[in-house]
């Protein structure tokens, strides 16, 4: 494994313990936001897919 790998690991379990991703783009020094996003995008992504299917179910469920 390289430090990189460990970087990448390391962003993707900070993601799915639900950090923002501002603090993310801080801790990895990124100076903007963008390179964080288009980075991490697809990662992002499916936290942000799992969060609306966890927000629909008790919305189901009201109706």
């Amino acid at each position: 494994m390289t430090p990189h790998s460990f970087r990448h690991i390391h962003t993707s379990l900070l993601i799915e313990a639900g950090v923002g991703v501002k603090e993310i783009q801080q801790r990895l020094g990124h100076t903007n936001i963008n390179t964080t996003m288009n980075i991490y995008a697809h990662i992002i992504s499916n936290k942000e897919e799992k969060v609306s299917q966890q927000f629909s179910k008790p919305m189901k469920d009201l109706l």
